[in-house]
């Protein structure tokens, strides 16, 4: 009978079939072999459980939306406080030459999800679908699921979370998804994820204080009024922009950052007993500018008085813009706190895996100063280098990662990676393998500390943007290639040093003939024809 106790329930019959007790059945027999095959059961699958946690970490990726490289203390910021995402870089790495998926939202994240940079992918830009009628009108989208959310990531793709769930771990997103509307197959419940909270479409997005989020496949309506970014966004005529009072309209009850913090604990608590992965796209800091009222005092306190934002360029109006800005930033903060505090907690912290990143670069619209944070320090703030443009201010990204006596605390790296890296950099740390047809290279080596022997570098990096008048870019070491304003006819690229030009303000391409034509082949050879007619190229060959 001990033997039996090693086989499983089907191996078990097999061996009583063959001994005859099937047919002159011993009862006393097979209810003892049960009991104790049951008992054996219990106990290797606690054992399983056990060591599964001591060998396969729990990891959280954090990406904020459109947060600046310098927007944050560890990356040199003077004005906001981020003592808690500081915090995480002491105790970990924080990578100084990392990249978003593209220089907008549902792209970048499409890079994330996918392992694939913009030259293979499906998603390339933001697409709202409008082929199905008014999207853009925002009311309408609360109560018509057809028209919200973006064009669905195919159902044939490979996401990072059916990679996680296959390493066997539970798999949860909580934020802002963007890659699939709520009636598709392209919702996040469909494509690699057990649990989803928050918004489905970057429109919704607009609002802070919505109306409606997602828990899963079904609406979680809060108590908020409905107010439209599009209708909504001018103080009253006669009202003074100086009474604080008079923009009381745009705070309301529920919260959409509290609400996904709150389900983000209880994930974690609820999965404290196996693997899990938790991908937390927090929508925070993008616009608009609405936070609670106790962190917008904060900065009056800090900066004093300042202009109003009146609205009238988009979003919200804002009494303290800079000052609600800041505080939407330390939210966040405060939120990557609490949850370092209840891995702490539970006595997950040593054996949890925690990034924090950024989609791409800060914002241009709706209030932000970018040139009164330097949001983008040390590259240019200025409009056309920044978020919807490959320049660096645009695409390069903070980086942190943290996870007790497995990463170095207060180190760093200058390794060149993009979030393509992503899926190939979970799959070496578990052991599976990795999806084909990926961009990516694995940079576990750089976070365990072997970079020196055994890390891959990248021969390049690309990124095509058929956005903002067409863009191509391309890293290649020190050297960025970048090619704008295709969709005017424009086919040469601008050649800068990054050793010696952060800010890419010295076109240098004449000197460089040899560098030029290396870099116009890779592009040729990295772009495929985009299967979706709003990101084709034609001046890159797309029909």
């Amino acid at each position: 009978m001990g033997r039996l106790i090693s086989t499983d329930v089907s191996e078990w019959c097999k061996e009583v079939s063959k001994k005859g007790l099937m047919k002159k059945p011993n009862w006393k027999v097979v209810l003892t072999g049960l009991l104790i095959l049951l008992y054996a059961c219990s106990t290797h699958k606690k054992t399983t459980k056990s060591s599964s946690n001591a060998t396969q970490p729990n990891i959280i990726y954090i990406l904020a939306d459109d947060l600046g490289y310098g927007e944050l203390g560890a990356y040199g910021q003077q004005k906001i406080q981020t003592p808690n995402i500081d915090a995480l870089a002491k105790s970990g790495m924080l990578f100084t030459q990392h990249y978003a998926g593209a220089p907008v939202c549902a792209p970048s994240r499409y890079m994330l999800m996918t392992g694939k940079h913009a030259g293979h992918a499906h998603i390339r830009g933001n697409d709202e679908w409008r082929e199905r009628g008014e999207v853009w009108d925002f009311e309408k989208a609360v109560y018509d699921p057809n028209l919200e959310g973006q064009r669905p990531i195919l159902q044939s793709t490979t996401t990072l979370g059916e990679v996680m769930q296959g390493a066997g771990y539970t798999t949860g997103i909580v934020g802002k998804w963007g890659l699939g509307a709520p009636l598709t197959d392209g919702i996040p419940t469909k494509n690699g994820f057990d649990f989803f909270y928050g918004y489905n479409c970057q429109r919704q997005a607009h609002q802070l204080y919505p109306k409606h989020l997602w828990k899963n496949e079904e609406k979680d309506w809060l108590d908020n009024e409905l107010i439209s970014p599009g209708k909504d966004n001018r103080l009253a005529e006669e009202a003074d922009p100086l009474d604080l009072k008079n923009y009381q309209k745009w705070e309301q009850k529920d919260y959409a950052p509290a609400k996904m913090q709150s389900e983000v604990l209880q994930f974690i608590d609820d999965n404290k007993e196996q693997p899990f992965f938790m991908y937390y796209a927090s929508p925070l800091p993008h616009l608009p500018l609405q936070v609670p009222h106790q962190y917008v005092e904060k900065y009056v306190k800090l900066f004093g008085d300042e202009t109003p934002y009146d609205g009238k360029k988009s979003y919200f109006p804002n009494r303290y813009p800079n000052a609600a800005y800041a505080g939407m930033i330390s939210y966040l903060d405060d939120q990557v706190g609490e949850i370092v505090a209840q891995l702490k907690s539970l006595g997950l912290y040593e054996n949890t895996l925690i990034i924090f990143s950024s989609d791409n670069g800060p914002t241009y619209l709706g209030g932000v100063d970018a040139e009164y944070f330097d949001s983008a320090k040390p590259f240019s703030n200025a409009y056309g280098r920044t978020k919807g443009f490959t320049y660096e201010g645009g695409i390069r990204v903070p980086m942190i990662a943290a996870w007790p006596n497995r990463i170095k605390e207060n180190s760093r790296s200058d390794h060149i990676s993009a979030f393509w890296d992503v899926i190939p950099t979970f799959c070496e740390l578990l052991g599976v393998k990795e999806p084909e047809g990926l961009d990516g290279l694995s940079f576990l080596p750089t976070l365990i500390g072997e970079s020196a022997t055994t890390q891959k570098q990248h021969e390049f990096l690309y990124w095509e943007f058929p956005s903002y008048q067409g863009q191509q870019a391309i890293r290649m070491g020190k050297w960025k290639g970048i090619r704008a304003n295709i969709f005017k006819g424009n086919m040469k690229l601008a050649l800068y040093n990054l050793e010696t030009d952060l800010r890419e303000e010295r076109d240098i391409a004449a000197d460089y003939p040899d560098i030029i034509a290396k870099m116009e082949a890779i592009m040729e050879k990295e772009h495929t024809p985009a299967e979706i007619e709003r990101f084709k190229i034609k001046q890159l060959g797309d029909k």
